[in-house]
């Protein structure tokens, strides 16, 4: 495929991916992108605005989700937002993952530190950043990270965000 060979010889810092392409599965192309490059930051999008897809797309690594009907300045606060580290989602996005299905988890307690900490991963800090700002040591850090996602039963940061905006215990 040819926008493999590209990501395998260019730095590519974002790339905007459609679902539903003609020769492949959009969602699975994200997963391989993924693989070759994990610093490209990958934003579905489409015009499909079930939750499980937009879910389903945050687990295969991708770092957003916008709708085709998305504004300029929308589009522009994602592309910001994404190139600082951040998940990102258009409004319309953002309703949709927030309301709860029918099958989800009960929302777990979390300590007021756990809250904090939190909030700064979904904001994409690292364990360190984290650490200065709440002056605590890297490693307390990383024993809430590590509480919070047995706590929300994630397997992985992108993960515990992705419950964490379902659930509205963070907002952007």
């Amino acid at each position: 495929m040819e926008i493999l060979s590209f990501i395998r010889s260019n730095d590519v810092d974002i790339v905007l991916l459609d679902i539903a392409l003609p020769d492949t599965n959009g969602i699975e192309l994200c997963k391989e992108i993924k693989k070759i490059s994990p610093d490209t930051s990958v934003i579905m999008f489409s015009n499909r605005s079930e939750r499980s897809v937009i879910i389903q797309c945050i687990q295969n690594g991708a770092s957003g989700y916008l709708l085709k009907n998305t504004s300029i300045e929308e589009l522009t606060e994602c592309l910001k937002g994404v190139l600082s580290g951040n998940i990102v989602f258009c409004n319309e996005t953002k309703q949709i993952i927030s309301r709860p299905s029918n099958n989800e988890l009960v929302l777990p307690r979390l300590t007021k530190r756990e809250k904090q900490i939190l909030k700064l991963v979904a904001q994409g800090k690292t364990s360190t950043v984290i650490a200065d700002e709440l002056f605590l040591s890297p490693l307390t850090v990383d024993t809430h990270r590590k509480n919070l996602l047995q706590k929300f039963q994630a397997k992985n940061s992108t993960e515990l965000i992705t419950m964490a905006f379902q659930q509205n215990m963070i907002q952007e």
